[in-house]
């Protein structure tokens, strides 16, 4: 028998053995530090633990921290610790509920209380720090709905019932750490004393989990609390209360009863106003001449900016819109990545120079030829395309870079404005299982990839790591640089894509290293209940990855 040990999805070692061993057993042979390790991962088909017995030729790949999948493990289990930490002082007397990623933790608010005070905090996270130094089993456990519905009736989570209620499964995954039970849809670190690293600070009327980062795998200190975006989340959160649906199962209920199409109006025409004051706070300063719009994969960037485009026809202005990848350099001056490949996301594959150069003429009034991209043939090419910018015009520019001050760093701060965009999901499936704001765009990705690309969920899934590790270098750093920020996540979007992500998904077969990653995404899809694209209206920006659009892209 053999085993292909792999560490974080690079080969390590290949080990003959005669009879059946534990995969604890094998990994002591290797040099890999077997306490780094959060979980194993046989066959790209399920996590295990090291007690687990290897009976044939296997692949084994040991996941750790550096790993998206073993940063995914760490910062769940962190929050499963911290869930332990609360109801072992608190019990069910108040209700605790993660609630949104921010910078490098996830926010987080306790209910059915007067007031969730500093030194609450405090006494939290020494019991977590007390659970991580006793180092106590995490334990998964596949039981009946009936024996869920049991265990969580009495610790009084009806958040977790009520979704039994309604998904129907016919095994819910629970783990159970002491006397502790939750449910959680993503796996979980084998013990508690693999979370070494976090930190627990008061943000009231809150707190925000931290995680570490890097290779060091330290928390950075001092926090860098990003007021803009965490305000734009608050936003959001008052939108959910407006339309009364903050959990998967409220959604489900608007869905079977009916009502889904008079929320998805309402939820549409929210986006509507909020595009329509930007628009008309920008038309109202006179100086402004160019609108730069950025944000990450998937988040909908095209459509807000031909949406915007409208509104600022509606206040009277003249768009011109421009595209930043024409500004792209040619082939052989492209910079490239350390692997040697072409790095197309870098800031520096574009011609700043003559970038700034056009915008300057445009600014003074002169004529300007835009070019166009040949990507083809990796060239820029003439189009007899002249534009001069009169009184009532205004540039409209959309592209990853649009908040990096160097993208523009000859215009003058008063000509123009910069809009972050993202996906911002707030919708949990229950108190301590959110969705990740970055599901929901590989989720919009995969849908808009097949559609409009002819790309499978496996290329789509297996290209995502490449896409996150650019933009936590060209995009989010810079978000905090917006004069305005928008959410383009809508709340019942996952109900109108799940019909096209699920086929697709559902296509990744067993050998494919992205076969785990497809059955998570559909654990998730699966707690909701689908809802027809023709109740979509055909501006919406869900329309730019499933298809129907109005707009022309």
């Amino acid at each position: 028998m053999k085993a292909d040990i792999r560490l974080n999805g690079i080969r390590h070692t290949l080990l003959d053995f005669d009879e059946p061993r534990s995969i604890g057993s094998l990994i002591a042979e290797t040099a890999i530090d077997k306490s780094q390790i959060l979980s194993y991962k046989i066959d790209h088909t399920q996590y295990v633990n090291e007690d687990y017995l290897i009976e044939h030729e296997t692949l084994i790949n040991c996941i750790c921290f550096e790993h998206p999948e073993g940063m995914r493990i760490y910062q769940d289990s962190a929050i499963y610790i911290l869930a332990k930490a609360f109801y072992n002082i608190f019990g069910s007397q108040h209700t605790l509920v993660i609630e949104h990623s921010i910078g490098d933790g996830v926010y987080g608010e306790v209910f059915n209380t007067e007031r969730f005070t500093e030194q609450d905090c405090a006494r939290v996270k020494q019991e977590m720090q007390s659970i991580v130094q006793n180092d106590i089993p995490i334990e998964p456990l596949d039981v009946k709905p009936s024996e869920a519905f049991n265990i969580f009736s009495t610790m009084g989570r009806k958040d977790i019932v009520k979704n039994i209620t309604q998904t129907y499964q016919e095994k819910v995954r629970v783990y159970r750490c002491g006397k502790y039970y939750d449910s959680f849809i993503r796996p979980l670190a084998d013990r508690t004393g693999m979370i070494k690293v976090f930190d627990l600070i008061y943000n009231a009327p809150g707190f925000i989990l931290r995680f570490p980062s890097g290779k060091e795998c330290n928390v950075c200190l001092p926090f860098n609390f990003p007021r803009k975006l965490f305000a734009l989340h608050q936003e959001h959160d008052k939108w959910l209360s407006i339309l009364d649906v903050h959990y998967i199962t409220d959604l489900n209920i608007q869905t079977r009863n009916y009502d889904i199409s008079q929320f998805i109006l309402v939820e549409e025409a929210l986006h509507e106003k909020k595009i329509a004051e930007i628009a008309s706070e920008i038309v109202k300063n006179k100086e402004l001449r160019i609108i730069l719009i950025a944000g990450p994969s998937s988040s909908g960037k095209t459509t807000f900016a031909k949406r915007i485009s409208v509104q600022l026809q509606a206040c009277k202005a003249k768009p011109i819109v421009l595209g930043m990848d024409d500004y792209f350099l040619p082939r052989d001056q492209t910079p490239r990545k350390e692997n040697g490949g072409l790095d197309f996301e870098s800031i520096h594959s574009l011609d700043l120079p003559y970038l700034n150069q056009q915008l300057m003429q445009l600014l003074k009034g002169d004529q300007v030829e835009i070019p166009r991209y040949d990507f083809h043939k990796g060239i820029r090419k003439r189009t007899n395309h002249i534009v001069r910018l009169e009184p009532d015009n205004i540039i409209v520019m959309e592209g990853i870079h649009g908040l990096n001050e160097q993208l523009t760093a000859s215009i003058p701060a008063a000509n123009k404005v910069k809009i972050y965009i993202s996906a911002l999901n707030q919708l949990n499936i229950d108190n301590h299982n959110r969705i990740p704001t970055t599901d929901c765009r590989l989720i919009r990705r995969i849908v808009r990839d097949y559609q409009y690309r002819g790309y499978t969920a496996e290329e789509t899934i297996t290209r995502w790591r490449d896409v996150r590790e650019g933009e936590e270098v060209n995009i989010f750093p810079y978000q905090e640089n917006a004069d305005f920020m928008f959410n383009s996540s809508l709340t019942y979007e996952l109900g109108v894509l799940k019909k096209h992500a699920w086929k697709l998904l559902l296509s990744v077969t067993k050998t494919s290293t992205a076969y785990m990653e497809s059955r998570r995404l559909l654990s998730l899809l699966s707690h909701i209940y689908d809802i027809p694209d023709t109740l979509v209206p055909y501006n919406s920006i869900i329309r730019e990855f499933t298809s129907g659009s109005i707009f022309r892209y």
